[in-house]
């Protein structure tokens, strides 16, 4: 059974960029992340959770394995840096399926390479979205992130 982890301690997003409700698992090359599309929510776009926003869930999904080293200090339970990330680019990316609103995405993440300088990384990661079962995005994304 995934345990719940607090979304908060491991990424800086807060409403209305947050596109990840929970975190479910998490370690140092694998994530799977949890995200009700809610009615108000900035990326619907007539009653579908369009592709930005599923391209935003995936990043955000995806730099929970990278800032995590940043992002939490496991003795206080609190952030040990501001941290700042971006999409650098987008190597491969195939929409399948736009979720309703209501819908409930499952988005996994795997880390495929990391380079590390002491003060940013970046990464290349695969991901896939799926909602009941159904892929709704697959794709490889280059991610930049940076404690300040």
């Amino acid at each position: 059974m995934d345990k719940v982890i607090n979304i908060h301690n491991y990424l800086p997003h807060r409403e209305p960029m947050l596109m990840v409700d929970v975190i479910l698992s998490l370690t140092t090359e694998n994530v799977k992340t949890g995200f009700e599309v809610k009615e108000g929510n900035i990326f619907i776009e007539n009653g579908s959770f369009c592709e930005a926003g599923l391209i935003e869930n995936a990043a955000q999904t995806c730099s929970a394995i990278v800032a995590q080293s940043y992002f939490l200090d496991e003795e206080r339970d609190e952030p040990i840096a501001d941290v700042i990330g971006f999409i650098s680019s987008i190597k491969t990316i195939k929409i399948h399926l736009l979720p309703k609103t209501g819908s409930k995405i499952i988005t996994k993440a795997k880390l495929i390479s990391r380079f590390d300088t002491g003060v940013y990384t970046t990464c290349m990661m695969s991901c896939k979205s799926y909602c009941n079962d159904e892929l709704l995005l697959e794709g490889e994304i280059n991610l930049f992130i940076q404690g300040l």
